[in-house]
């Protein structure tokens, strides 16, 4: 395999080092790209620059498969715009408030709520949030754990749902390095296969429930938690909450459940009825196929949703239109960032970056192994540049070469490189959804930040173990080891806990 040593680890060490000192993917990236273009020109700063935009960023837009993919984007952009500014989830979540008479009623119902806004991982704190924030308060629950909740559900629900903003972005990123490593497999088959693999994702979805019905708290939590029942205290005396509950009236205006769930069942109809028509889920459906139902899927719901907010007078035609369009205008950043993506993964491929790290590893370091060492270094990636979007960008192009060359199990890489992604903008106190969770919580951020990561870190170290274990089998069945391993934790330390209050 041809490479060029270590100078085809520049681009992805450049794109690694600036998103962490920058905080700016895009910046990151196109420094990534014209680094490598840089070297492989000689050296020829002009020719370097031309090169970049016409033999990297131009072939990528007029690509087919990648117009299409940023086509949908802009149909997905639309379509959350109008589901977040009609108050169909705040109105969905405050249906709930009935059912709740007890603390963990009220954990669960803020989960469930979190994991039905899965359409926007930025969306659920703000609409989730507001909602419950007055009835956490009313039964003596943290705003810490609130914010704990809806960044539970936030980005881990999202990295697990296929056709909505964060699966076509990496599709995307699969279909590219399956086309020059000749797979002909579906990208979307193929991360299908994946969502097993998210143990991360998973064990922190499932991990609220088991919280809330064993009254486990542990760490800075549990003294947060001991604040608000023996205080009545909000926050602690030196906390500044991000908001104040008014400033989220946008999100919780008075509005019908109709809207959000008429548009959803659209949605997953279309979607469904268009694929199986193809043959699915028996045959294999072609990723353009794929991206066809999809399209036709947001565009209906996004019609249904309009005809909606103009019957229930929630906004008039004009301001509609303009919410839709807003959205797509939201998209412009997802597409650029995936369009450096692909031209960052092109680079490191002419360079050979894959090839030189496969021939270093060749021989020392197990094929088992492989998928933990992703996990850990995608997650310190994510951890110090706040962003899981940019990690899955700069790992997924070395990854799956990786899992190729070296014999190691394609789906669990490629599982390992988004968990870690995920675990390292979870806990990250600079990623937007972490932000976000604080924000809609109305939670001080540095407080939410320093109750979440015990939680998160339990869920990496389970992970890791799972990921050493689907290294060896490439079972997917290594999830229910995972699922186990959560629950019995959770169970241990939930019992010593009761004994420790009972000895007290």
């Amino acid at each position: 395999m041809e490479h060029m040593g270590l100078l085809s680890l520049i681009p992805p060490i450049i794109a690694v080092i600036l998103a962490i000192v920058t905080k700016n993917v895009l910046i990151s990236l196109f420094s990534g790209v014209f680094a490598g273009v840089l070297i492989l020109v000689g050296g020829n700063p002009l020719s370097a620059t031309t090169g970049v935009i016409g033999e990297y960023l131009f072939p990528q837009l007029t690509d087919s498969y990648n117009a299409a993919v940023l086509v949908l984007l802009f149909f997905i952009g639309g379509f959350v715009a109008l589901m977040e500014k009609s108050g169909g989830g705040a109105a969905l979540a405050a249906a709930s408030m009935k059912f709740i008479r007890t603390r963990a009623n009220a954990q669960l119902a803020a989960w469930f709520g979190g994991i039905l806004i899965f359409f926007s991982d930025l969306g659920t704190p703000l609409i989730v949030g507001p909602v419950f924030e007055k009835i956490f308060d009313k039964v003596k629950i943290s705003r810490e754990k609130l914010a704990w909740i809806i960044d539970s559900t936030a980005s881990p629900v999202a990295v697990l749902i296929p056709f909505i903003g964060w699966g076509v972005y990496i599709m995307g990123l699969i279909r590219a390095e399956f086309d020059k490593l000749n797979i002909a497999d579906s990208e979307f088959s193929t991360l299908i296969q994946v969502i097993p693999f998210q143990f991360y994702a998973i064990l922190t979805v499932l991990l609220v429930p088991l919280i809330a019905i064993t009254k486990l708290d542990f760490g800075p939590m549990a003294k947060a938690e001991q604040r608000v029942r023996q205080t009545g205290q909000l926050y602690w005396p030196e906390s500044k909450p991000l908001r104040k509950a008014e400033e989220m009236k946008d999100y919780t205006t008075g509005s019908r459940t109709i809207l959000i769930w008429l548009p959803l069942l659209v949605l997953f109809v279309t979607l469904f009825g268009l694929l199986v028509s193809k043959g699915f889920p028996v045959t294999p459906v072609p990723g353009s196929e794929f991206r066809v139902a999809l399209s036709t899927a947001y565009l209906f719901a996004a019609i249904t949703i309009v005809v909606l907010m103009i019957v229930y007078k929630v906004k008039k035609f004009n301001e509609i239109f303009d919410i839709y369009t807003g959205g797509m205008q939201k998209m412009v950043y997802v597409a650029t960032t995936l369009v450096l993506a692909w031209s960052l993964g092109k680079v490191i491929g002419e360079m050979g970056t894959a090839a030189y790290i496969v021939e270093i590893m060749k021989g020392n370091v197990p094929a088992f192994i492989i998928p933990a060492i992703l996990f850990i270094v995608g997650a310190v990636m994510a951890l110090a540049s706040g962003t899981s979007w940019g990690t899955f960008a700069i790992m997924l192009p070395i990854a799956i070469p990786m899992a190729i060359s070296l014999d190691a199990h394609i789906l669990v890489c490629i599982g390992a490189v988004l968990s870690g992604g995920i675990f390292g903008d979870h806990c990250s106190p600079i990623s937007d959804t972490t932000i976000l969770s604080s924000t809609g919580a109305g939670a001080d951020h540095l407080d939410h930040v320093k109750t979440q990561f015990p939680y998160a870190l339990l869920n990496a170290s389970i992970a890791l173990v799972g990921f050493i274990v689907a290294g060896l089998t490439g079972s997917a069945y290594t999830l229910l080891l995972a699922i186990l391993l959560l629950v019995v934790t959770t169970l241990v330390l939930s019992r010593r806990k009761q004994a420790q209050v009972i000895s007290a």
